[in-house]
């Protein structure tokens, strides 16, 4: 990590759930993301498990999101989503040390996905970016290289 990107535009990425819930939901100082697959500079990827991850999310009491408005907020993202099938795993360890090396399980989809599409995951979550180097099979870029990478302000 930390080295200088050269992105291909658009760049396809699989986003985990932190960060497309503080684009959706706080904006602010992730303003920029949003404007980026708006734009069609970064084209999400998601697939049903992480879509159904995110709406479990967007239901915690503590947002306090209205059903509707839950809806504007996937509408907001999903139109300019690519929409990937997530194959099922040949067999519980097909992923091996990548699985282990994960705290919680809830990120293993995201990986998944990320490695199954072929695409960056965007994360800013400690238990994925604290893990050793080389330990993944797919890149992980940070929202401040993903912004950077973009261009993005």
């Amino acid at each position: 990590m930390g080295e200088n990107l050269a992105l291909t535009l658009p760049l396809r990425a699989v986003c985990d759930t932190n960060v497309v819930v503080s684009a959706l939901v706080f904006g602010g100082r992730l303003s920029w993301l949003r404007g980026g697959w708006a734009s069609g500079r970064l084209v999400p990827v998601v697939c049903r498990e992480t879509t159904e991850e995110l709406l479990r999310v967007l239901a915690y009491p503590k947002f306090r999101l209205s059903p509707s408005v839950r809806t504007d907020l996937l509408q907001d993202l999903l139109p300019f989503a690519e929409i990937h099938a997530l194959p099922a795993p040949a067999a519980p360890d097909t992923a091996g040390p990548l699985l282990a090396e994960l705290r919680d399980s809830s990120d293993v989809v995201f990986l998944r996905l990320a490695l199954a599409a072929g695409v960056p995951l965007v994360s800013d979550d400690g238990d994925i970016t604290s893990l050793r180097p080389g330990a993944l099979p797919v890149r992980i870029l940070r929202l401040t290289e993903l912004r950077d990478g973009l261009g993005l302000a």
